[in-house]
């Protein structure tokens, strides 16, 4: 096992800038939301997204976590080090401006705090993606607790090697030289917040005036199998084998193959985006969680998905809805909300 020989506290602040813009392609935001069974017409057909005011087609609540992988794999690979392995725990998304095809989007990385608890250091990295102008796009807070000791097998480490994908950049690419710099579309203003999600009308099919407090959405139960979480593995960048290899799981300590954590994140966005009918309505999306989906080889695992109304507040046109994601009898969700804009 390896010890932890850094000063986990003094991470704090670390903070790089990727050296190169991640663009939101028109075919990756289709792969994405197929990958999270998301069919919103908004992110299949222009026509559609287009009904709704968006330039392209809008991407998925959780889309960006794909550009944040990229970002973040120098992170992890040479600065989080000392842990036999990082498990995620809690995940914000914080939307200013929705993300369509098209953008080109630039990620400040920061480790921006690390606390401990129980004697486990919880380690929370913040994604802030800002556009060409300098507005921030999206913010991204991804909390991982550090794992070392009995509770992971010595042998895992080798098992990942043996059946990992080849061909992983796990290079720096943080702003070097200003050559480099000099090729980043970047506002010399330095960022701002996007007002666009607070001030955008938004087209939901669901009316502030119609809701009240205690209302349930309508439930959604979604099946997934070994092939989906290949899939979303695929899509997402996320090629961790506790997702897809029998072997590898089991020595970690899990009892099969889990779901990814983001992905039933990503299923429960869509569950909340589909009673909207505005994929662009919602403002925040924050998720602890607590268990995990288990998908065996010979059948399909299953996430029940159902929410409530917790607030609304006429003055702003805003609500608060609590998710309830439950697999195999286990809430895996131990606290979600979104927040969300009516029209």
């Amino acid at each position: 096992m390896v010890e932890t020989t850094f000063d986990v506290a003094g991470l704090v602040g670390h903070r790089y800038r990727v050296d190169d813009y991640y663009e939101v392609g028109r075919e990756k935001i289709r792969e994405y939301a197929r990958a999270v069974q998301d069919f919103h017409p908004a992110h299949w057909a222009e026509d559609a997204a287009r009904e709704l005011g968006y330039a392209g087609l809008v991407a998925p609540t959780t889309f960006l976590s794909t550009a944040a992988m990229l970002a973040n794999r120098k992170l992890f690979d040479t600065v989080i080090t000392g842990y036999d392995v990082v498990v995620q725990t809690d995940q914000v998304f914080e939307m200013y401006q929705p993300v369509v095809t098209g953008d080109r989007l630039i990620s400040d990385v920061e480790i921006s705090a690390v606390r401990s608890i129980a004697g486990k250091d919880l380690i929370t990295v913040t994604n802030t993606f800002t556009d060409h102008t300098g507005a921030v796009a999206q913010i991204m807070h991804t909390t991982v607790v550090g794992i070392t000791g009995e509770d992971i097998d010595p042998d895992v480490g080798d098992a990942i090697e043996r059946v990992v994908m080849h061909g992983l950049d796990t290079t720096s690419r943080t702003t070097a030289t200003p050559a480099q710099s000099a090729a980043i579309p970047v506002s010399e203003t330095g960022p701002h917040l996007s007002p666009t999600s607070q001030t955008r009308v938004p087209r939901t099919a669901v009316r502030l005036e119609d809701i009240a407090v205690g209302d349930e959405l309508p439930a959604r139960v979604v099946r997934l199998t070994r092939g989906d979480l290949v899939n979303y593995a695929g899509v997402s960048g996320d090629a961790n084998p506790i997702h897809w290899h029998d072997q590898v799981a089991a020595l970690a300590g899990l009892p099969d193959v889990i779901a990814h954590g983001m992905l039933t994140m990503g299923l429960g966005a869509g569950f909340v985006t589909e009673w909207l009918g505005d994929p662009g309505a919602i403002t925040r999306y924050g998720v602890r969680l607590s268990n995990y989906t288990v998908v065996e080889a010979a059948a399909a695992g299953s996430v029940e998905f159902t929410g409530r109304i917790k607030s609304v507040d006429p003055e702003t046109g805003t609500a608060v809805v609590v998710i309830v994601a439950k697999s195999g009898g286990r809430k895996i969700f131990g606290l979600a909300t979104a927040e969300v804009r009516l029209g």
